[in-house]
């Protein structure tokens, strides 16, 4: 699966976005372990911190194709360097917030626009412009395991960081670890060779996002990676709130986070080898239509610790394993140029679900006691953007032929 890797210096240019990925998305996806304690400090509400957090998952999606755009026509470094310095910025000073609009500021601007600069777009533009064309599937799947794997290791070390010392102090050592990963964009930035890079085609920036936009393919893919959005932002904001409507322990829920994380580090590796050998449509129609089915499966089982490791272990294998195949469509589609405006636009549309996931949750429990109709809601929504992937134009992989 990794022959394709076959150098050191495509080995370096990998390990280090998957790096930055780890740190990044290991600090977004944990955010929900902070809302209790959150509530219990300020006494603010369940509904009003997760408008915070909802803002957050807008904002981490509308900074995507701005970021990737800039990264695109600059360079990754300088953007890869401020999103480390805002996320960074916006975990110490969320502690000293005590209202609704200081937390929108802190985690739901700095943090979420961090965490988005140096996220997906950015870092998958960045790998397929320093890459030739048969080491970016494997390159990809890595970056996005490294996501995964930021989450399996930052959610258990996180919640008992709460409660050894407090989730102030916890947000503060968050900082300190997403500096630490300042370093790996030097080695992302100064890897590759300019002979991998895309050639002009005569066509600008705004051009190419203008034909993309009237592509009823790209539009679909955004259609399907909406859902995907609201589910994964519902699950990492309410699943500890859904743990404790269950009588069960705090532990319960950061261990089902890591398990989400580490299967996905398997999912996310297997989807990049998929890509090479699959349609990537046929791929997220399998994905989201194991989800719809998960979910329901979840509602008639007894809700014991092991029922949730078992349904964050299915889920968590095609968490963010959905990235690769919907990277590798927007590539097909338009080319690897602009690849991190495109694929930019296209997670700006994942954030939109993913801002509604955060935000009708917290409304849900406030109104109804649970998440009963959040629940259902996901199930549909599965099921439809398993559908609407299959109409998709995408050529067949093509095979190599026997001697």
């Amino acid at each position: 699966m990794f022959r394709s890797l076959n150098t050191p210096a495509l080995w370096a240019i990998t390990l280090a976005a998957a790096g930055i990925m780890m740190v990044t998305m290991g600090a977004r996806q944990s955010l929900g372990l902070f809302v209790a304690p959150l509530n219990a400090s300020t006494g603010l509400g369940i509904a009003s911190i997760s408008l915070a957090l909802a803002v957050g998952q807008f904002v981490w999606g509308a900074i995507q194709p701005v970021a990737g755009a800039v990264a695109d026509r600059y360079g990754p470094g300088r953007v890869l360097v401020a999103g480390l310095l805002l996320l960074a910025l916006g975990s110490a000073l969320t502690p000293f917030m005590d209202s609704t609009w200081g937390l929108v500021v802190t985690l739901g601007l700095l943090s979420a626009m961090g965490s988005g600069a140096g996220s997906f777009s950015v870092l998958i533009g960045a790998a397929a412009h320093r890459l030739p064309l048969e080491a970016r599937g494997a390159a990809s799947g890595m970056i996005n395991a490294g996501g995964s794997f930021g989450q399996f290791i930052f959610a258990p070390i996180l919640q008992k960081l709460i409660q050894a010392f407090g989730w102030m102090s916890a947000l503060w050592s968050l900082a300190l670890l997403t500096l630490a990963a300042l370093p790996l964009v030097g080695v992302l930035s100064r890897g590759g060779s300019a002979a991998h890079a895309p050639a002009a085609d005569g066509k600008g920036l705004g051009q190419s996002v203008r034909e993309a936009l009237r592509d009823r393919s790209y539009l679909l893919l955004h259609a399907g990676f909406f859902t995907c959005g609201f589910h994964i932002a519902f699950l990492v904001t309410h699943l500890p709130g859904e743990v404790d409507l269950c009588g069960l322990p705090a532990s319960v829920a950061s261990w089902a986070l890591a398990i989400i994380g580490l299967t996905n580090i398997a999912g996310s590796l297997y989807a990049g080898w998929c890509v090479a050998h699959y349609r990537s449509k046929l791929i997220l129609f399998w994905m989201y239509g194991s989800r719809a089915a998960m979910v329901a499966l979840y509602l008639v089982a007894p809700k014991t610790d092991l029922t949730f490791y078992i349904f964050a272990a299915g889920l968590g294998f095609t968490w963010l394993a959905t990235v690769p195949p919907t990277a590798a469509i927007v590539g097909k589609l338009f080319g690897v140029r602009y690849l991190g405006t495109l694929f930019g636009l296209t997670l700006l549309s994942h954030q939109i679900g993913g801002f509604l996931g955060a935000w009708l949750g917290g409304i849900a429990l406030t109104r109804f006691g649970d998440y009963g109709w959040m629940w259902y809601a996901d199930i549909v929504l599965a099921t439809a953007a398993a559908l609407v992937n299959l109409p998709i134009r995408e050529a067949p992989v093509a095979r190599p032929q026997a001697a």
